[in-house]
């Protein structure tokens, strides 16, 4: 049998497309990436915002439209979790709906072909345990969940509607998933959760990240390892000293402050204020000279105000946040912010977006021309023609973050670390050739 799947969304459900993948090779299946020659054509879909959504449902009308007489549709992921009864009454062309905690049952039903209910979604949380992936072949960066679910129940937020309460994996069994992407070529480890900073509290009584982080930096064949999703409450002595003090570490932290207007960060339920999310970027700085910090905003949340907005475009332009992506608010049922008065009209939402990344572009512009004449540590993503490359430095996360386009007389392959002197460099792309 051969299948189809097409992820959408995050990386956390890339992460869940390999493991379902796995699962069904196993079986014997074979993974197919043309839905034409697909027996089963999955769609792994994304339900966090709006936009999200309506690209979920576009698609699995397009692969509807594409299925033939013999083909089955069948979807799974975070809009089925969340609106898996309206799919099933709204989409007879679907054949059967998962839930993001039904992974484990999505295989089997599969093989069996059975004609039982349509909604398979279940409500047993699932078991965070070691589970084999499978990668494409030249994978050379890869994530590793750590944990699954939040506990930090944000006003604007369906996280914790859709996947649950915080819960960790076992550091046995992320150690072994670790190896197992190291035994399959991945050079660049990227940890993610929905808040990695609160690693190992539930199941150890205590945040064990950095604990984890050096366990991983052993694992021979990792050469980088990259933090995502660190919540700035979350923001440690000691896990800045693993940070600043393992060479597989990048200097590199992903910290989704959302705001640094109090008022908007009490509206939003955040646990930080905004001295306290400049007090530890100062401290991260001092104590780490050449991290670099990613982080994203949200603007337009209701009842934001225009000094709230100018506190934030301050911010942007004193701060030099190294990365930075803004969104447009989306009311979202179920949230608690569905229901708060002071909603901000939609083309304010949008304009207050684009103000946030206009002003950022000149920060990242900036920033990017003091690197011109540097050297700098990159991986190479892609074979762009002979003698040239696009890849990216230890300070750059994939797909979001700069990337570097460089020539070589050396032929590389993917995944290939090259020392690469910058000659030129753009609002959020760099030049270069390797040294």
């Amino acid at each position: 049998m051969k299948i189809y799947i097409d992820t959408l969304g995050c990386a956390k459900n890339e992460y869940d497309s390999q493991m379902l993948a796995a699962s069904l090779s196993d079986r014997g299946c074979i993974i197919c990436d043309d839905p034409q020659e697909a027996d089963v054509m999955i769609v792994n879909t994304c339900g966090f915002i709006e936009d999200a959504k309506k690209e979920s449902i576009e698609r699995i009308f397009e692969l509807a439209e594409e299925r033939g007489e013999h083909k089955r549709l069948v979807v799974t992921g975070c809009l089925t979790e969340r609106y898996h009864e309206e799919l099933a009454k709204e989409m007879p062309e679907v054949d059967m709906i998962f839930g993001v905690n039904d992974y484990d049952d999505l295989p089997d039903a599969i093989m069996a072909a059975d004609n039982g209910s349509k909604d398979r979604v279940g409500r047993e949380l699932d078991d965070l345990r070691y589970r084999r992936r499978l990668f494409e072949e030249g994978s050379h960066y890869g994530y590793l969940k750590i944990a699954e679910g939040c506990n930090n129940m944000c006003s604007f937020c369906a996280i914790p509607l859709i996947r649950g309460p915080f819960r960790s994996k076992r550091m046995e069994d992320c150690i072994k998933e670790a190896e197992d992407m190291a035994a399959a070529g991945i050079r660049e480890l990227i940890l993610i959760a929905q808040d990695t900073s609160q690693y190992g509290r539930d199941l150890y009584g205590e945040v064990r990240l950095p604990e984890l982080l050096h366990k991983l930096c052993r694992i021979d064949g990792i050469e980088w390892i990259r933090l995502m999703y660190v919540y700035d409450n979350g923001i440690t002595d000691e896990l800045i000293e693993a940070i600043a003090n393992e060479p597989k570490i990048c200097k590199y932290i992903d910290m989704p402050i959302q705001h640094v207007s109090d008022n908007v960060l009490s509206l939003m339920r955040r646990q930080s204020t905004g001295d306290s999310i400049r007090a530890v970027i100062k401290k991260l700085r001092d104590k780490i000279p050449d991290v670099h910090i990613r982080t994203t905003l949200l603007v337009g949340f209701p009842g934001e105000t225009e000094g709230d907005m100018d506190e934030l475009i301050g911010f942007i332009d004193s701060f030099d946040i190294d990365r930075l992506g803004a969104f447009a608010f989306s009311d979202e049922e179920g949230t608690p912010s569905f229901t708060m008065d002071g909603k901000v009209d939609e083309e304010v939402r949008i304009a207050r977006r684009d103000l946030v990344m206009q002003h950022q572009m000149a920060v990242s512009e900036r920033l990017n021309e003091k690197t011109i004449g540097r050297d700098f540590e990159v991986i190479i993503d892609e074979v762009l023609g002979e003698g040239l490359y696009a890849g990216r430095t230890r300070y750059d996360s994939p797909e979001i973050d700069c990337a570097v386009t460089l020539s070589s007389d050396i032929d590389h392959q993917t995944g290939d670390i090259v020392k690469v002197r910058i000659t030129d460099a753009f609002e959020y792309d760099l030049e270069g050739f390797e040294v």
